[in-house]
């Protein structure tokens, strides 16, 4: 698949929406929960009012009809101005498995050198912790029902 990937816009807030949903899908499986679960304090915080100062990231789309396939960006926690920025990555179920992921992690570490630490939490179990382990992420919090990853100075 020939894909192009872009920097993130202000105006993308609803390509982040549509992303969020599908990183949710349930670890090792392409299933998805209901919609509204987006709308959660917990998980909206990663899109809602995207814009704001440090905000950064990118989409990518399929070259040839501009299907939105992926999206990676990076949101600092408005409650907690100290903290690492929060990685958030996202590709479709059915673009999975084809360097997609990579690729657009590999644009946003680039293009973010001065983040010498990255936070991500997700679901236990997901296939991407592999990703993120050859990206130099490394475990720092298991939970049962999460794993805390950071990328170190």
């Amino acid at each position: 698949m020939d894909y192009l990937i872009r920097q993130l816009t202000c105006q993308d807030e609803p390509i982040l929406w549509e992303m969020l949903y599908y990183g949710l899908s349930s670890a090792g499986t392409n299933e998805l929960p209901p919609r509204d679960v987006i709308r959660r304090p917990a998980i909206s915080r990663f899109v809602e009012g995207w814009g704001r100062a440090g905000d950064t990231g990118f989409v990518a789309h399929d070259k040839k009809n501009r299907a939105l396939l992926g999206a990676a960006w990076l949101r600092q926690p408005a409650d907690k101005p100290d903290a690492s920025p929060e990685l958030a990555l996202a590709v479709k179920p059915e673009h999975r498995r084809h360097g997609i992921g990579t690729a657009l992690l590999t644009q946003l570490v680039r293009a973010n050198p001065d983040h010498s630490r990255i936070s991500i939490s997700f679901v236990a179990g997901k296939p991407v912790l592999r990703l993120y382990e050859r990206f130099g992420f490394k475990v720092v919090e298991q939970r049962p029902d999460a794993v805390v990853i950071q990328r170190p100075a």
